[in-house]
């Protein structure tokens, strides 16, 4: 499953981040590397960005950039 199409509060492990060499760097900077837990906890309506809670900080990536983030849950 794509990280965009996590329920809101559930937690889940990244597998891997795909899409365009640029974009996947920068999410991968940010620190969503596979392995890592993440839990989405707010959407923003109309397909708008997505708030994650990411380690101990909070995230927020557009919907189609979480697209690309494979997931798994616990």
């Amino acid at each position: 499953m794509t990280l965009d199409k996590l329920p809101t509060d559930k937690t889940a492990r990244i597998l891997k981040v795909e899409g365009h060499d640029s974009v996947m760097l920068r999410l991968m900077e940010m620190g969503l590397v596979p392995g890592t837990p993440v839990r989405v906890r707010k959407r923003a309506p109309f397909g708008g960005p997505l708030e994650l809670k990411v380690r101990d900080y909070l995230l927020s990536i557009r919907a189609r950039e979480a697209q690309g983030i494979v997931v798994e849950t616990e």
